[in-house]
């Protein structure tokens, strides 16, 4: 579990002030979300990935680029949080996001990062690093399904929008 979030007792986040107790009860109910998904097939929709992004992230203050490692058949290989960066973002290196895609033989990516301006538009800067790893990533054969946009209130999903 140590992909889960750490609350501060005293802030205020989506989940509204919570306290030690509430915040162990939300990191074990995350927990037990994603050893749920782990080797089943509920990324075939994109309702689930939306939901498990925003689980993960969408109440951290700084931005964090995560990868949702899948296999063949759409199963949670290994969600990981790569890159960390400040309030407005975060530095991605595609031969990391390659290095670790072949480590554990995935066969698709959901890519997600959260903007804790709260909002969930693409900007360009999501547009070109997106476009950078799917050519990165196509010439090994690794599919990016998704990148999927987090904010405090919703998320957005860049496939929906047209862009993968």
């Amino acid at each position: 579990m140590n992909n889960l979030p750490k609350f501060q007792a005293s802030e205020r986040t989506i989940y509204g002030e919570i306290g030690s107790s509430e915040d162990n009860l939300i990191r074990e109910a995350i927990g037990l979300i994603e050893s749920r998904l782990r080797n089943t097939e509920v990324f075939s929709r994109p309702d689930d990935a939306r939901r498990f992004c925003q689980l993960q992230i969408a109440s951290e203050p700084d931005e964090y680029f995560c990868c949702l490692y899948l296999d063949s058949q759409h199963r949670l290989i290994e969600f990981e949080r790569l890159f960390r960066g400040t309030v407005d973002g975060a530095a991605v290196y595609p031969r990391v996001v390659a290095r670790r895609a072949l480590e554990l033989n995935a066969a698709a990516l959901i890519l997600t990062h959260n903007h804790p301006s709260g909002v969930t538009e693409a900007s360009e800067a999501d547009k070109r690093i997106t476009r950078r790893l799917q050519d990165a990533l196509g010439l090994m054969d690794i599919r990016i399904l998704d990148h999927i946009i987090v904010g405090t209130s919703g998320t957005s999903s860049m496939a929906e929008a047209g862009f993968i």
